[in-house]
């Protein structure tokens, strides 16, 4: 028989609706018929009994909110009587002990991947070409233009092959009736047969709105973001294009670049346009071109290689998401992160403002009572700089989020934080640090989508998790991105940007722990290059800097 609703933990006081109920409808629980007071949506929370005004409401075993006024039995809980509420944190207060799943299966399993000098292994093998500074995005452009086309990397353009077929018909006669039913043939080929360097797996651009014209913490913290970038195994080789006079500087990001790999050994070709006022922007385009070309050659005889699972670098993120998000998908990538730490990998979740609420269980699961008070300090710094401009970790869900049941930050945050795992936390990282921390990491960075992917990253992460229970088409230049839908409906209705459908969780068909398997035997094939991700295919290459400070 179908489940129509779950209690996610044994001590919550309301229940999740796992299809639409309707008002009158009477659900059994434990033995106690509860007549449902409201229509109940899918993914949306009932109450199990009566609340009183200020009575505390439990999801996920966490304090998810407050009532802001008597909610009877069976009532729906949603913004009109919920606010936001979370328990405070104190740093470590006990020891915490972790029982590992079994990994023997994986335990002698290898993936193809790209190996670096400095020990980490690569999923992919790209060269990057980065601007320091906005001055350079359109010199980026053009070079991307150029080199993506002549090395066969140009993905086919459907829109412009639509746009010219509507042209044909319109010149041959066609009335608009006849145009406004035309119907195009989709064509789908393997654009990657024709590339030029078979072991090179793409050359990346790069293009933000930072550099200069702002405070120089956030100057300072777009090269260590770059950085990043240079020094992920992903990456085989970098052009950098500088103006010259910005406050991104060169010297700042060689610095950082050093600081996170004292002996980096990648090509890196620096290109300063102010340099040489005599040659000319075009001069200096052209030597940008010559030695990127030169580099590509380099990189294309490094060849693919057994390394073992724990040089995977995975980060798990969530966007978009539902009152499913924290009962499948979330849930069964938390399993795949505790089976890659049991194999010795680095798992990476990021998103501080969807760890509000968890944050003394994250503490107590630090290894030391140093990691435990450094994420405590960076919770709090990130609050209060939002706070100091009328924002808060309150204001996180969206209107999606809400309307398919996400009523609270504490409730998203206690459902977002499921795809930690239960593994013990091994590091704490700024906005802008490298993660050289075999283990489960957590990443400061905003919860926007692009923010938190870029920054992951730049920390290091070679494939990233990602859910959606609404959908959303985010991708990484240097990173894959997995996307998994929370229900079988999203994978159906955007095929083009799901890989991994987690609904069986929902319907019963599938348990968590065996869609985190399956998630897992997907990873090793990708980073051995045996498929893209939707997300690749569609080139869909997001970056963003955070800039958490005032332009000036």
């Amino acid at each position: 028989m179908k489940r129509t609703f779950l209690q996610i933990n044994p001590t919550d006081n309301v229940l999740v609706a796992l299809c639409d109920l309707k008002k009158g409808e009477e659900v059994v629980f434990k033995g106690k018929t509860i007549i449902l007071q409201d229509d109940i949506a899918a993914k949306h929370k009932f109450t199990i009994d009566d609340l009183k005004q200020g009575e505390e409401v439990t999801m996920y075993g966490v304090l998810v909110g407050k009532a802001q006024m008597p909610i009877p039995a069976g009532g729906l809980i949603h913004t009109f009587n919920l606010k936001h509420a979370s328990e405070p944190f104190q740093g470590k207060l006990k020891d915490y002990t972790w029982q590992a799943p079994d990994v023997s299966a994986w335990q002698n399993r290898t993936f193809m991947g790209y190996h670096r000098s400095d020990g980490q292994v690569g999923t992919q093998n790209y060269w990057l070409v980065i601007p320091l500074v906005f001055c350079e995005n359109r010199n980026v452009n053009i070079m991307k233009q150029a080199f993506l086309k002549a090395l066969g990397y140009a993905q086919p353009d459907l829109y412009l092959d639509q746009v010219s077929t509507l042209l044909d018909a319109y010149q041959s006669g066609a009335d608009i009736d006849s145009l406004k039913t035309f119907t195009f043939q989709q064509k789908k080929s393997d654009y990657r047969q024709n590339r030029v360097f078979k072991n090179v797996d793409g050359i990346k651009f790069l293009t933000h709105e930072s550099g200069c014209g702002e405070n120089r913490e956030d100057s300072e913290n777009l090269c260590n973001l770059l950085a990043g970038y240079c020094v992920n195994p992903n990456v085989a080789g970098i052009t950098v294009l500088s103006l010259g006079c910005q406050h991104s500087q060169v010297s700042i990001l060689q610095e950082a670049i050093h600081k996170i790999s004292p002996n980096f050994e990648k090509p890196l070709y620096i290109l300063e346009q102010q340099q040489d006022l005599g040659s000319g922007e075009s001069q200096m385009l052209a030597e940008a071109i010559r030695q990127t070309f030169v580099g590509m050659i380099q990189i294309n005889e490094i060849e693919r290689k057994p390394a073992p699972l724990s040089k995977l670098r995975v980060g798990v993120k969530c966007g978009g998401s539902d009152g499913f998000s924290g009962i499948s998908a979330n849930p069964a990538i938390g399993h795949t992160a505790d089976l890659l730490v049991a194999l010795g990998a680095n798992v990476m979740i990021a998103e501080f403002p969807e760890l509000c609420g968890v944050e003394q269980e994250l503490q107590n699961r630090a290894v030391t009572a140093e990691v435990a008070d450094n994420f405590g300090y960076l919770m709090k710094e990130y609050a209060r700089r939002a706070e100091a401009v009328g924002a808060g970790f309150d204001m996180n869900p969206s209107p999606g989020n809400i309307k398919d049941g996400l009523i609270t930050d504490a409730i998203k945050s206690a459902g977002a934080a499921k795809k930690a795992g239960s593994s013990p936390v091994v590091d704490a990282l700024g906005y802008g640090q490298y993660s050289k921390k075999a283990g489960l990491n957590l990443v400061c960075t905003p919860g926007n989508d692009v923010l938190a992917t870029s920054g992951m990253a730049g920390a290091g992460a070679t494939i990233q998790l990602f859910t959606t229970g609404l959908g959303t088409p985010t991708g990484n230049p240097i990173c894959p991105m997995v996307k998994l839908s929370t229900n079988t409906k999203l994978a159906q209705k955007l095929p083009e940007i799901i890989d991994i459908d987690c609904g069986p969780i929902i319907e019963g068909e599938k348990s968590v722990e065996e869609m985190g398997e399956m998630v897992l035997e997907y990873i090793i094939g990708l980073a051995s290059g045996e498929y893209q991700t939707k997300a690749m295919e569609l080139g869909q290459d997001d970056f963003m800097f955070w800039r958490r400070g005032v332009s000036l």
